[in-house]
């Protein structure tokens, strides 16, 4: 039984659950990026608007201090609806019907142990599922980072507008701490924290099966030095037939998907070819790499109660401990 450290933003006080679908799919809005967006249609409404989310559990390896470290990951993927004005999940009848949009959540949490003390990681990405602010559905619209480990915690958030993204990120680390930027939002931009969703079908660039395409990519906020990133040129690709791999939560045919970003880092997703086309591995040049231990459909957010850590069970989890002796 793997053991999670820090299960970070599982208790949402004012509730977390999906968005209904839209009143109607809309389309892109005026000056919307060239990149083909994904279809966001009655079937993938279906899956995404049954009130729950969905919860899966990876054994990580991850690079830290020039070793791989073992730890856990989670992902949690859930539709909500989000204000405009504020880039936050809306609640309801607080805002006017303007204001509002569905977006695609994913919360991946990443803990693991440096020697004495360990790191937890917290990525939030948020893909608007209509054209809104300029750009087509299927392109992010928010994306927060933060990291705590016993020598300081580190925050950055991008929120993406028409043609700049507006970063801010604050630091314990000198050299990293308390800056903003106004940063360029290419036509053919795409998030790296967003390409987990990208491999999913959940975020634009919508490839066909053996296709390719050359796009900008904007490092992950994990690896960033400061509020400002310089965009990289990156290839996108999807394989042209699933293949077979087997992980601990089993065997399953994939269809594998990567992004080779600037002059050679890559990284790598292996996809249910199946609907709903859970992400069963992904991997990088870096050496990090995480493999699928089991997933579930719950309303996480109602299940905070003592006495409900048993759930964690469902993900091959457990609770830590009280104590570590």
């Amino acid at each position: 039984m793997r053991f999670l450290p820090l299960l970070v933003g599982l208790v949402c006080a004012a509730g977390c659950g999906p968005a209904p679908p839209p009143a109607a799919t809309g389309g892109t809005t005026t000056g919307a990026p060239p990149l083909a967006s994904p279809a966001f249609d009655q079937t993938f409404w279906n899956t995404w608007s049954d009130g729950q989310a969905e919860l899966a559990a990876y054994d990580l390896s991850i690079p830290r201090y020039g070793q791989l470290r073992r730890g856990v990951a989670v992902a949690i993927f859930v539709t909500e609806t989000f204000s405009n004005s504020l880039r936050v999940k809306a609640d309801p009848g607080k805002h006017a019907p303007a204001d509002e949009f569905p977006v695609m959540k994913l919360n991946l949490v990443k803990d693991y142990q440096t020697g004495v003390y360990d790191y937890n990681e917290m990525t939030s990405t948020f893909v608007a599922l209509r054209g809104v602010n300029g750009r087509g559905a299927g392109t992010a619209t928010k994306i927060s980072f933060s990291r705590q480990e016993w020598c300081g915690n580190t925050y950055q958030q991008l929120l993406f507008d028409a043609g700049t993204i507006r970063a801010t990120r604050h630091s314990y680390f000198d050299g990293d701490a308390d800056s903003q930027a106004s940063v360029s939002y290419p036509a053919d931009g795409v998030s790296e924290d967003a390409l987990y969703l990208w491999a999913r079908g959940m975020a634009s660039p919508a490839l066909e099966p053996g296709a390719s395409r050359a796009v900008s990519v904007l490092p992950s906020a994990a690896y960033a030095k400061g509020a400002g990133a310089a965009w990289q040129p990156a290839v996108l690709s999807r394989s042209a037939q699933p293949r077979r791999i087997s992980v601990p939560g089993g065997s399953f045919s994939v269809e594998v998907l990567s992004a080779r970003i600037g002059a050679g880092d890559q990284r790598v997703f292996y996809v249910e070819a199946a609907p709903p086309h859970r992400l069963i591995q992904w991997e990088s040049s870096s050496g990090e790499r995480a493999v699928f231990v089991k997933s579930v459909r719950m309303k996480y957010w109602e299940r905070n109660g003592l006495g409900q850590e048993d759930a964690l069970k469902q993900l091959g989890l457990s609770p830590r401990p009280p104590r570590t002796t």
